[in-house]
């Protein structure tokens, strides 16, 4: 059964969820109320992005992924939480959530005040030496920017998650890196790319809590991405029910006990206030 409508949505889920510990595994879907467009969605671009080898071996990457970064991370800064994130971290607060395993990268779960994250691919807010290992605040990476590139222009285009593979382009690029101010080595985003490992520490957290939680929830993902549907499987496989919401099929639609195809802020916002979060 789909059901369509958010408040017979947050009804169903919330006779599911009740009394019970849940698991939140997002994706892109829950941040669309915040301005970021759904990157399987309409808009989206069909230029493969550039990979962790890529990056790795040759300078000419490295310029235009720190450059498409430099101009578009305030963008991410500046995002507020959607009606949906908030009602999460409510939820949580109220101990109906164990957590969030998420695949986006914005920061937006912790914003509103959610406690338990974990973030699967990364995170927009930091950046990474390859080779001491040392993370710092994207803001104190960007006036190390700032200062190499003074006055470079910021574009009002869509945010660059991952830069595409415009060579062209690329090879055009006079923008200058910083290197680690510690140690000189390589900085990068600390986002995962395609072809890097996923972050350990939060992937095996993640898990436990899915072996662990009483019901799973999966909000805003198609999970095509393999990282979220781990998670999924996981919980699914210890008896958990699976609920979704979320425009569209599913890679877990087989598997699934309830799904919902409603806007991911209405029906999480009718959940926490029928839960008393």
């Amino acid at each position: 059964m789909v059901i369509s409508d958010p408040i017979e949505a947050a009804e169903a889920l919330a006779e599911l969820m009740r009394g019970k510990k849940t698991l939140a595994i997002t994706g892109a879907g829950i941040s669309t109320d915040s301005g970021l467009p759904d990157y399987r969605g309409q808009g989206t671009t069909e230029k493969p992005s550039i990979e962790y080898d890529m990056f790795v071996d040759d300078p000419v990457w490295q310029r235009w992924v720190w450059q498409r970064n430099h101009e578009t991370w305030r963008v991410f800064n500046s995002l507020e939480p959607s009606p949906g994130h908030k009602a999460i971290a409510r939820l949580e607060k109220a101990g109906l959530i164990s957590g969030v395993a998420t695949q986006n990268i914005d920061g937006l779960h912790t914003k509103a005040g959610t406690n338990n994250v974990w973030k699967l691919h990364g995170s927009f807010a930091h950046a990474r030496c390859l080779a001491c290992e040392r993370v710092i605040p994207r803001e104190e990476y960007a006036t190390e920017l700032d200062e190499l590139n003074p006055g470079w222009p910021q574009y009002d285009r869509d945010p660059a998650v991952l830069a595409t593979a415009d060579r062209e382009d690329a090879e055009a690029s006079n923008f200058k890196v910083a290197p680690c101010s510690a140690c000189g080595g390589l900085m990068k985003p600390a986002v995962v790319f395609f072809g890097e490992g996923l972050p350990s520490d939060d992937m095996d957290a993640a898990m436990r809590a899915a072996t662990e939680a009483d019901v799973a929830l999966v909000v805003g993902s198609s999970l095509v991405v393999n990282t979220g549907m781990w998670i999924t499987r996981q919980a699914w496989a210890t008896g958990s029910p699976l609920a979704i919401i979320n425009y569209g099929p599913t890679a877990a639609d087989g598997i699934v006990d309830l799904r919902i195809d409603a806007g991911a802020s209405e029906t999480l916002e009718a959940l926490a206030d029928l839960l008393g979060a």
